[in-house]
């Protein structure tokens, strides 16, 4: 402290108990709220799902992209290979990403086939009762239609792939990883050089050779 100033104190003289806010009642309101949800779902069932259905991606960087995860949406060419619109898709709990582009065909082939599994599953109730669609579901398959209690659609599971055990041979013993780590390198680096010194050779072949 500098200066002739006055001494700092506290002020607890304002009845200060009256405007402190208590929340004794969490606990409680959290019970009230959880048995509100579950009234309301018995009486609104069989609802559309809370979420939406999401395409299986891989993650980035080499960390990581080994692994699968729910992305954030299906690509356009997705949406369309499986017959649909994208803006009907969105109508129907199908998350569509404008943005996302498909550089893989496993993975294009693997998410159409999630799109077509999902339609194959998925009971449409018309808007007005007295009035359906064609892609609207018939009053027989209605009645099957069971409330989704998941919050996601369709979750997407981790396969982990274990080899069997089985004896060492000799190969596996004489096997270089760090050998064959750098040839792979050096493949894929000189594979141009390759091919150009190839169509240069099969260039010189077809010329007539100079008789000395």
């Amino acid at each position: 402290m500098k200066h002739n100033n006055v001494i700092p104190n506290a002020h607890f003289n304002k009845k200060w108990q009256l405007h402190v806010r208590t929340w004794f009642d969490q606990a409680g309101r959290k019970d009230r709220r959880h048995r509100k949800r579950l009234a309301k779902a018995q009486r609104v069932a069989p609802r559309p799902a809370k979420g939406s259905l999401r395409p299986i991606v891989h993650g980035e960087t080499r960390r990581y992209n080994m692994k699968v995860r729910a992305g954030r949406g299906f690509s356009l060419d997705e949406i369309r290979t499986a017959g649909l619109h994208p803006k009907y898709a969105r109508t129907i709990g199908v998350s569509v990403d404008h943005r996302r582009r498909n550089k893989s065909t496993a993975s294009f082939q693997v998410n159409v086939q999630r799109l077509k599994q999902y339609l194959g599953k998925l009971i449409l109730f018309p808007l007005k009762s007295d009035k359906p669609k064609k892609s609207d579901a018939k009053p027989d398959e209605i009645k099957l239609a069971v409330q989704l209690k998941t919050q996601r659609v369709m979750p997407v599971k981790q396969t982990v792939k274990r080899e069997k055990a089985r004896p060492i041979e000799e190969a596996d013993t004489k096997f270089n990883a760090y050998q064959a780590l750098r040839m792979a390198r050096a493949d894929a680096k000189l594979v141009g050089q390759r091919e150009k010194k190839a169509k240069q050779a099969a260039e010189d072949e077809k010329k007539p050779k100079k008789e000395k």
